[in-house]
């Protein structure tokens, strides 16, 4: 029987009540649908603060208490209080293994990450060693996923606020520096890289003509936007694509969404 992962991501939870109304109606859908693993790509927080963790956590507690929800750090967790440690204890690489799906945690922030202009990731060739490492541990007939918070590929600017970045040069709507090589590194030896920080839900498939692609799945802003992805999974292998999920608060954004083309790259 195939098992279901969802994908959420950049919830700000402290922005506003609207956001944390939908991360619940989001938990309590997984609860009552037995939903196997839930996955959160950063951004947990707004700006970084204990309370606002708290409230996150309180939120997803059911999830927790079951053990079916993963975290990484995004930059707004470095923000305020920086409870990204608190997020991600320990190593920027680590892993998790569970029935049919492992799971390669990797927290792409950094410190330039405290200041609200500098919200670009960091990526150093030790850190893909390790995510390598990691991916080399990955038993047979599981779901390899890599979670991470900041886009290995170059995203289009979505708003003005992007646009202005990149038009004076700031990085904060950059993509990893190492993306690439990342991404060319993992090749055969993942399935799924989910990540978060550009708003707008995006997708990639990489190395189509393998017989292992790469998939790339930007979650956008699960609270802003209102949707968020369920993939199937069973023996190491998606079954089908991806299911939408929708929330009553849908962005104008979000509406077109369901058509989503996965864009395939050679």
């Amino acid at each position: 029987m195939p098992q279901s992962l969802i994908h959420l991501s950049d919830l700000h939870i402290g922005r506003s009540a609207a956001d944390e109304r939908c991360a619940q109606a989001f938990v309590d859908r997984a609860m009552v649908e037995r939903i196997d693993h839930v996955v959160v790509t950063g951004d947990l927080t707004n700006r970084g603060r204990r309370e606002e963790l708290s409230r996150f956590h309180e939120i997803f507690a059911p999830l927790h208490a079951a053990r079916r929800l993963t975290l990484v750090p995004g930059n707004h967790d470095r923000l305020g209080h920086d409870v990204a440690g608190e997020i991600q204890q320990g190593a920027r690489v680590e892993t998790k293994c569970l029935p049919g799906l492992y799971l390669i945690r990797f927290d792409s922030t950094g410190p330039h990450n405290r200041s609200w202009l500098a919200g670009h990731g960091a990526m150093s060739g030790e850190d893909i060693e390790a995510i390598l490492e990691a991916a080399h541990h990955a038993p047979a007939g599981h779901l390899v996923v890599l979670l991470l918070h900041h886009h290995p590929l170059p995203l289009p600017e979505d708003n003005t606020a992007e646009l202005l970045s990149s038009w004076l040069g700031w990085r904060w709507t950059a993509e990893l520096e190492l993306g690439w090589t990342l991404l060319r590194s993992l090749a055969g030896r993942c399935d799924l890289v989910l990540h978060g920080h550009r708003h707008r839900p995006r997708s990639f498939s990489l190395f189509e003509d393998t017989p292992r692609p790469l998939r790339i799945f930007n979650a956008g802003s699960s609270t802003e936007m209102g949707v968020a992805r369920v993939f199937a999974h069973a023996q190491g292998q998606l079954e089908g694509p991806a299911v939408w999920w929708r929330h009553t608060r849908v962005s104008r954004q979000a509406r077109h969404v369901a058509a989503e083309a996965v864009h395939v790259v050679a």
